[in-house]
């Protein structure tokens, strides 16, 4: 039997077939017995559900053939057309943008429960929804982010709940050598030369802290807002520790869902933040190019598990550095 007859025949039972309940279209496909292709052309009918023929009433089962032709069933769900990870997503999952309503658009990590109230609030980046330290609680967070359209107040999906301050290098959270410090110094110094005493004090250059994590939790405006699952990985059921070798993947803004290798552990790295902010960071994760600019907020999670290993912040063209999961949950006082 030629093709073109098939077709006729598809034409012909369209809309018949496509009348029965839970049908949402036919095509023409390889006949699946157990599991495996029989090699064999029949008419494939797409059902959102299969169901047992006892709960079917006779004029919606499908018949075993048509016109000859054999007929398959194929499960395939709701069916809907797919959604950029920049577009506005309500509810919105993991792996879309996201941003402050002053940044341009990462991507919206998770999310996690508060340890004290057992909220549900959504996880990503200082640099992603606290502007890299310049924010305040309550601000706007938008998805889409502003890069990708959102507006304020029509795209607010959450006010900033709370953010660990990220401490640059000669800038916020040190550098410089502090004028009052110089004047203490100098006032104990004089007494202590008029008392004899061959001890002084020097005053010393403050440098920034190592970073741990940049991490930031936010309060969706309202419950129906979000949805628990990240895009192609699930809802996330518990943490694993990072290991050399192991196999990961993220699910993010611009690059989408994306696996790699964990290379290195225990990194102490300087990141840029534009201009000429820096911080440093310690104990750090770091894979292969599994990222790009707006993927800052992944999670990465185990290849084969739902299980976070870190949080995505930071990365070049060879190499993406994470946060240990761990540390970002303890410092956030949130969990899975």
């Amino acid at each position: 039997m030629t093709k073109q007859h098939i077709l006729q025949i598809k034409a012909e039972n369209l809309k018949t077939i496509k009348a029965k309940q839970n049908v949402n279209g036919i095509g023409i496909g390889y006949k699946f017995v157990a599991g495996k292709s029989t090699g064999d052309i029949c008419l494939t009918v797409l059902v959102r559900q299969k169901m047992p023929k006892a709960s079917l009433s006779t004029k919606d089962l499908i018949p075993q053939t048509i016109d000859s032709i054999p007929t398959d069933v194929k499960e395939v769900g709701h069916i809907v057309a797919f959604k950029a990870r920049t577009d506005r997503w309500r509810p919105a999952p993991g792996g879309v943008s996201i941003g402050h309503y002053a940044i341009t658009a990462g991507t919206l990590g998770g999310f996690v429960k508060d340890n004290v109230t057992g909220e549900t609030l959504i996880l990503s980046n200082n640099h992603v929804m606290a502007n890299s330290n310049d924010a305040s609680k309550g601000d706007a967070i938008l998805q889409p982010g502003p890069a990708d359209g959102g507006k304020n107040p029509q795209d607010r999906i959450a006010n900033l709940e709370r953010f660990i301050t990220i401490q640059f290098q000669g800038g916020s959270g040190g550098g410089g050598i502090c004028s009052i410090a110089n004047g203490i110094s100098d006032v104990l110094n004089f007494f202590a030369k008029i008392v004899g005493s061959e001890h002084r004090l020097i005053s010393t250059r403050i440098t920034a802290a190592n970073n741990e994590v940049d991490a930031a939790v936010a309060k969706p405006g309202w419950s129906d807002v979000i949805t628990n699952d990240i895009i192609d990985i699930g809802v996330i059921t518990g943490i694993k520790d990072a290991q050399l070798g192991m196999p990961v993947r993220k699910s993010g803004r611009t690059t989408g869902t994306t696996t790699g290798t964990i290379e290195m552990l225990n990194v102490n790295v300087d990141v840029g933040y534009g201009g000429s902010k820096v911080a440093t960071f310690d104990n750090q994760i770091v894979t292969g190019a599994i990222s790009s600019p707006g993927d800052s907020g992944s999670l990465v999670v185990d290849r084969t598990e739902p299980l976070a290993v870190g949080l995505l912040f930071a990365g070049s063209s060879t190499s993406t550095v994470i946060n240990p999961i761990d540390r970002v949950l303890d410092l956030l006082n949130v969990h899975f």
